[in-house]
């Protein structure tokens, strides 16, 4: 007989604060955004999405205003806007499709994928925290995202692996996003058959160079440390599934700390030396590590003269920019991460198809 029951308290609310608003995402319990004293209604947790946003998407504005090129600041924005919804709709339409080996089972799946969620929150404020958490570097939740389904884990994943452009982080995900940008107009140059240009700025092989390092850096931390603990006694020990949800689970793991964002597929244990290590590694170069060459990109492009805009001057503005700039984060991220999803989400998605457990 259980007659009494220890309840946490403390000031949550002020930490709740000072998490969303900064896109820190440590909760004051462990559930996180989950437990009711920190995100007790819909409506709390709609301010609280809000807040996680509101700092990284002013910033936008702000670019605007400090390169006098509003229009600029407004496409950077939409090409933000469209990253985000997209994966928000498929990251919703897969948990509210339901388990795979439920309706194998024959149980109704009229409520889609509950496990792991609030009721009081449900699928799409489920789906829509995810992502809007992963797309900045915050990593505060209030689904386990360890038991969405095949896709709808993936879909936080390639968030964060796509550099937490979405948005992103303070000021983090506006400096994320301009690496894209550089190589964006660098695309555009060479189709114009011009020298590529930013804001008057030249952009030259200098420029492209530190802008693929600073994504090449991130890319080797998640995908050499996901690949070692693969392969090592160590890496597995700590799964807490087997097959590709395994993979998911370690690749998750380095891809949240190298990004810094701190949500997790919990069901990995990583409180034991060499995850605790490698993750702390992982810390490291993803915080630090990849500011070097976003530095060194900054300094160089001070540099250099403005010079007029010509007839072939790609605008960075308008509907032709966005499509671009859209086109090269996913493309990047694809042909970095594909491989990988395809062996983690991707597969597990096929397989639950088919009625097998991992």
């Amino acid at each position: 007989l259980v007659d009494n029951q220890a309840i946490p308290q403390g000031p949550m609310a002020s930490q709740v604060a000072i998490k969303m608003l900064g896109t820190n995402g440590g909760g004051y319990t462990n559930a996180n955004a989950s437990h009711p004293f920190e995100n007790p209604t819909p409506l709390s947790n709609f301010l609280q999405m809000l807040s996680i946003f509101a700092i990284p998407t002013g910033l936008t504005y702000y670019l605007g205003r400090l390169t006098k090129n509003q229009a600029h600041g407004w496409a950077v924005w939409a090409a933000m806007f469209v990253l985000f919804l997209i994966p928000m709709v498929v990251c919703w339409y897969a948990e509210s499709s339901g388990n795979p080996i439920h309706h194998h089972l024959g149980v109704a799946a009229a409520d889609g994928n509950m496990e792991g969620k609030e009721v009081r929150f449900g699928i799409f404020n489920s789906a829509l925290f995810a992502t809007v958490t992963t797309d900045a570097s915050c990593g505060a939740v209030n689904a386990m995202h360890d038991s969405f389904t095949g896709l709808g884990g993936l879909i936080p994943m390639l968030n964060i692996q796509l550099g937490e452009v979405v948005f992103g982080g303070v000021g983090a995900g506006l400096y994320g996003m301009l690496v894209f940008v550089v190589i964006a107009v660098f695309i555009a140059g060479l189709m114009v058959g011009r020298t590529p240009e930013y804001l008057g700025k030249k952009i030259g092989a200098y420029e492209v160079k530190v802008s693929l390092l600073t994504l090449l850096i991130l890319a080797l931390s998640i995908l050499g440390f996901t690949a070692w603990a693969s392969v090592s006694k160590w890496g597995v020990a700590g799964l807490n599934n087997s097959g590709p949800h395994g993979l998911s689970e370690m690749l998750y793991a380095f891809t949240s700390a190298t990004g810094n964002n701190g949500s997790a597929f919990a069901g990995l244990t990583a409180n034991e030396p060499w995850y605790n290590t490698t993750l702390g590694f992982a810390m490291l170069i993803g915080r630090f590590l990849m500011i070097v060459p976003i530095m060194a990109l900054a300094g160089s492009l001070a540099q250099k003269k403005i010079v007029p805009q010509s007839a072939g001057t790609f605008p960075v503005s308008g509907t032709t920019f966005v499509v671009l700039l859209v086109g090269t984060v996913l493309l990047v991220g694809a042909l970095t991460f594909l491989p990988a999803l395809a062996l983690g989400p991707v597969v597990e998605h096929f397989l639950t198809a088919q009625g097998k457990l991992f």
